[in-house]
């Protein structure tokens, strides 16, 4: 049940991670991460990982944008 909670706070994060990749939306980002790590944290009380390792990539893919935006952009 943790796992599958996890997916979904995955996708509502990657929801909102994906219009966050155009520039000037940068703060989707900052939004999200929040609600990422709470997907990580169920996940990883989960006994299977996919939710977690799912989470794990939508964090990926927000920190990089980040980082490639300088945190803001």
């Amino acid at each position: 049940m943790l796992n599958l909670l996890a997916y979904l706070v995955g996708l509502v994060s990657l929801v909102i991670v994906i219009p966050s990749q155009i520039p000037f939306f940068g703060w989707g980002n900052w939004l999200a991460l929040p609600l990422i790590v709470v997907g990580i944290v169920l996940g990883a009380l989960s006994s299977k990982d996919g939710g977690r390792n799912f989470c794990l990539v939508v964090l990926l893919i927000a920190g990089v944008r980040l980082s490639l935006g300088g945190g803001v952009f």
